[in-house]
């Protein structure tokens, strides 16, 4: 559930080649070994280029203000939500990878006060109920990734969706108000139809407006989305809400594979945890139990490192699948985010995989050429494929593997968990893969 990621040693820009220094001595967006690209960075203008927005979450903020810096490009907003609808009150807890992290701060959109860094994530594996009252003496299959092994100062970070989002609206009005002929908005307008027109779309808000691209960036839940051409009901739920804990290592992320789903503890405020608890539709107890009931299984639940749990807040539930366009790329709309694939929560990538996508949309743009939009697009598809269909992928087979009931699969999986820690080259590349994306 946790985001990692890694850098190279010498990439820090202040140590030579080999030297190996303390976390604590790379600091800034020199940390990684892929930083983002800085869209501030001089380049030539682009082609004259109107685009359309739709979606003013974190993705399309975050598209558009990266886009904003390219003086080629006119760009409009456009939400169902109010500008000023109070997002404080959105419960979400969301985890972002490292490279998230240095796009909101090549941004200026990243608060460290509004965030609990990722200083270590752990994964385990429930042992079978025959033995789990023996697992404190005899452990249990477990992955352990530390930022200080990675030589970063944190894995990654844990905050909730209103100070994600609430930043990057303000620094969109503010963008929005000193160029207010380029760049405008149009929140509480909800987008009821595009349509290809051209060498363009037409874009339906109550007013039909022309637009040489469309950039689709509202996602939604899976439940409440129309089905795309790769869909799968998991049968699954989740349970969503907080904990407070005693004892629990701070900074610390736990993923605990059970038989009957994951259940994951992301890191919040000294004592408190947010919790994603994974269980089978058909057969969802958690409903039924009271408060009581619902912490004295948690407790069986979880491994010991990740300290007593003494309470659990009301929980709400989403129901699980994926559900994905095989193509980012529709003649001139694009589609990034929820809005082009809706993963199933166990490796916490969906906002990451989101945010890569707008970043390399506009990255695209920037480039000088001469060649027309749709053969950039084209590329674009080319581009974002082997980070999104692997991590596609890799959360399907994952969230799947849960419904399995051949014998023995369990153990498998803490078998795979046991090989993996053992093997720290493999451990160090799948970090950076999580952390980083394809």
């Amino acid at each position: 559930t946790a985001p990692a990621c890694v850098m190279e040693r010498t990439l820090c820009g202040r140590h030579p080649p080999g030297a190996y220094k303390s976390p604590s001595a790379c600091v800034g967006p020199a940390w990684a070994q892929n930083p983002p690209p800085d869209p501030s960075r001089p380049r030539m203008n682009p082609p004259d280029l109107s685009i359309a927005v739709i979606g003013a979450g974190p993705v399309g903020l975050a598209l558009a203000l990266q886009a904003a810096r390219l003086p080629g490009l006119r760009l409009t907003v456009f939400d169902a939500r109010p500008a000023d609808k109070d997002l404080s009150a959105d419960g979400r807890t969301l985890a972002l990878s490292l490279r998230s992290v240095q796009m909101l701060q090549r941004l200026g959109c990243w608060d460290p006060s509004a965030a609990q860094p990722i200083t270590e994530v752990h994964v385990s594996q429930q042992p079978p109920s025959g033995v789990a009252l023996l697992e404190p003496w005899l452990g249990a299959p477990a992955v352990r990734i530390r930022a200080r092994e990675e030589a970063v100062p944190m894995l990654g970070a844990v905050l909730g969706y209103g100070a994600i989002v609430a930043p990057l609206q303000r620094a969109w009005a503010a963008r929005q108000a000193a160029e207010p002929q380029r760049l405008t908005s149009r929140f509480g307008t909800p987008v009821s139809a595009l349509k290809p027109v051209g060498s363009g779309v037409e874009v339906d808000a109550g007013i039909v407006e022309r637009y040489d691209l469309a950039v689709v960036a509202e996602g939604g839940v899976f439940a409440e989305q129309a089905r795309k051409a790769i869909s799968r009901d998991y049968g699954q739920v989740a349970w969503v809400g907080r904990v407070t804990l005693r004892g629990a290592p701070p900074g610390m992320a736990f993923e605990r594979f059970t038989r009957h789903g994951p259940v994951a503890l992301l890191p919040l405020r000294e004592g408190e945890a947010a919790l994603v608890w994974c269980v089978a539709a058909a057969d969802d107890d958690v409903a039924e139990l009271g408060a009581a009931q619902r912490l004295a299984v948690l407790r069986t639940l979880l491994p010991a490192e990740a300290g007593q749990i003494e309470s659990v807040s009301p929980l709400k539930r989403f129901a699980l699948g994926l559900n994905a366009e095989r193509t980012l790329v529709e003649g001139r709309t694009v589609r990034i985010g929820n809005a082009a694939q809706t993963l199933h929560p166990v490796a916490g990538q969906g906002l990451n995989l989101g945010l890569r996508d707008a970043w390399s949309l506009v990255d695209l743009l920037g480039r000088p050429t001469d060649e027309p939009l749709e053969r950039r697009l084209r590329r674009l598809e080319w581009q974002r494929a082997p980070d999104r269909w692997s991590m596609i992928a890799a959360t399907d087979f994952l969230a799947r593997s849960f419904t399995w009931t051949l014998p023995g699969a369990g153990v498998a999986r803490g078998v795979g968990l046991a090989a993996l820690q053992a093997a720290a080259p493999l451990r160090s590349a799948l970090a950076r893969r999580m952390m980083f994306g394809g």
